[in-house]
């Protein structure tokens, strides 16, 4: 270690729980963080100061003026130019610590590619946006013996979970199938406090840090805090014998039989989305959990929807024709952000 890195590290180096030899360790990690959105900035930034020795960062999606309010990794120029995601934050996380590896990749982490892309990970963190892509960071972690990190914020509370194959329970343990199309509130619709995330993310570093150095936690269970009201619960589960992904090893969103799928409109400038799974929406319900962020309309059988980002034209099986775009991780994107999926 020269003598930069000695200063860079000292307050951290000297804390019992980490050490020049935890040090040494986290400086041979790898983590990787999938989204890059308000919680997966908020990690990277806390482990390249850290100084973890590679961070791979992917993220399908664009920075957007609304980011900046949470999105602590990106600038106003970034907003401007509609610069890709991972693109920005790796340029900034290397201004951070420039000894430190980071890899940056504007994917859409799918079936086809997680397996490779989580294969020399020594941990995973969750910085996802939807549903679809935890169940499948779950069935990949869970064959592969990877520990991982779930969280989720919205408005001004959040759940944070590590996941340790062998040791506790995964995500289908407690959760066994993700909520249908438009069920759940998102960020786009309900708001999320910055500060909340920030607490959130924390945790998950945390979390991580311990499991790097060899220390994880003795017991794993779901952390619920709500900043504004200032609680802090702590709910232990256990394993699930019958658990289909953990206890009997069928990985059902990493073999495509429940995820969704796109399909390019020829000649329409559209996309059409298909949720996982034959759903029936409450049209209503939708409409009120949308109207506070966009124009809605609808006749009995479909939904129209305009926001400042896009529109698309939604059915009540679930199933969306996101238009005005030919890009699929885009129309993904915003499929995910109103109807949380």
């Amino acid at each position: 270690m020269n003598s930069t890195d000695n200063n860079r590290y000292a307050r951290q180096r000297i804390l019992p729980e980490i050490g020049a030899n935890g040090q040494a360790k986290l400086a041979q990690s790898t983590v990787f963080i999938v989204g890059c959105g308000a919680l997966g900035c908020f990690q990277a930034e806390l482990l390249a100061r850290a100084g973890l020795g590679r961070l791979r960062i992917a993220d399908r999606d664009l920075v957007e003026w609304s980011n900046l309010q949470r999105q602590v990794l990106f600038e106003e120029s970034d907003a401007a130019a509609s610069v890709s995601k991972a693109e920005a934050a790796a340029r900034r996380l290397r201004a951070i610590n420039s000894t430190i590896g980071v890899e940056s990749l504007a994917v859409d982490v799918t079936t086809r590619n997680a397996e490779s892309l989580l294969a020399d990970a020594d941990l995973v963190l969750d910085g996802t946006d939807n549903f679809e892509t935890r169940y499948l960071l779950n069935d990949v972690c869970i064959k592969q013996g990877k520990p991982w990190v779930y969280a989720g914020v919205i408005g001004t509370m959040g759940m944070v979970m590590p996941i340790l194959p062998g040791r506790g329970p995964c995500l289908r343990c407690i959760v066994p199938s993700p909520p249908d199309p438009g069920a759940t509130p998102t960020c786009d619709t309900a708001g999320v406090l910055n500060s909340a995330v920030a607490v959130m993310a924390s945790l998950q570093v945390t979390i991580a840090l311990r499991v790097l150095l060899g220390s994880p936690p003795a017991d794993t269970g779901l952390f619920y805090v709500d900043v504004w009201n200032g609680s802090f619960e702590f709910m232990k589960f256990q394993k699930d014998d019958q658990c289909p992904c953990c206890a009997k090893g069928n990985f059902e969103f990493l073999d495509a039989r429940q995820v969704s799928w796109t399909t390019s409109l020829c000649g329409r400038n559209s996309v059409q989305v298909n949720p996982p799974r034959s759903v029936e929406l409450d049209f209503e319900a939708l409409r009120q959990r949308l109207e506070p962020v966009g124009s809605v309309s609808s006749s009995g059988l479909l939904m129209r929807f305009k926001a400042d980002d896009g529109e698309m034209i939604i059915f009540p099986d679930g199933r969306a024709i996101v238009t005005n775009t030919t890009d699929v991780a885009r129309a993904r994107t915003f499929y995910a952000r109103y109807l949380g999926i």
